[in-house]
């Protein structure tokens, strides 16, 4: 879906579903947000002195992830480099730390969300097309809320509630201002 559709509400909504009473983690790491040369470090983790300034050992996502969810959002700029590595993980079930020797196990249910057409950019060598079909198996495309605009009312409410309960007051709007937003 399109930047702002809610990807990740959506994914927090599948985890939620997954695991109601909530003990179980859900991490999301954007991949935009970390340089490609950091990314596996803040994915698999690493271990002390795997690099200039690892000073101490670190978890990564993924073993942080253990037991429940994790979200890569913007899936589609990872490095292709970094989608062997991933693809790899995602096949064998399993992932070393950075400069480390023991296996990991992977116990993790793996969310991907982009705003990106991955098909197109697999079909342009952009994006390894194996990897896209290991995470495809499910997909669920959010359309933006122009073209779902019945849900702006149910959105609002849900907006109001929230706004209400973290104020401990009562927040309305009025007929006009619903349609305004309609």
């Amino acid at each position: 879906g399109e930047t702002g559709t809610g990807k990740e509400i959506l994914a927090g909504a599948i985890h939620s579903t997954a695991f109601p009473s909530g003990s179980a983690p859900y991490v999301k790491i954007n991949c935009t947000a970390i340089p490609d040369n950091l990314l596996e470090s803040e994915l698999f983790g690493h271990e002390k002195g795997a690099f200039t300034g690892a000073v101490t050992a670190k978890k990564g996502k993924f073993e942080l992830a253990g037991g429940g969810s994790i979200l890569l959002d913007e899936i589609g700029e990872m490095d292709l480099r970094m989608q062997s590595k991933l693809l790899r993980v995602l096949e064998e079930k399993e992932f070393e730390r950075l400069g480390g020797s023991r296996m990991q196990v992977m116990d993790t249910r793996v969310m991907a969300s982009t705003n990106a057409d991955l098909h197109a950019l697999a079909d342009a060598g952009r994006f390894r097309s194996d990897l896209y079909y290991r995470l495809s198996t499910f997909q669920i495309h959010i359309p933006p809320l122009r073209d779902r605009r019945q849900d702006i009312p149910a959105l609002t409410d849900v907006v109001l509630s929230e706004l209400s309960k973290k104020l401990k007051r009562s927040i309305t709007i009025t007929q006009e201002a619903r349609r305004c937003l309609a």
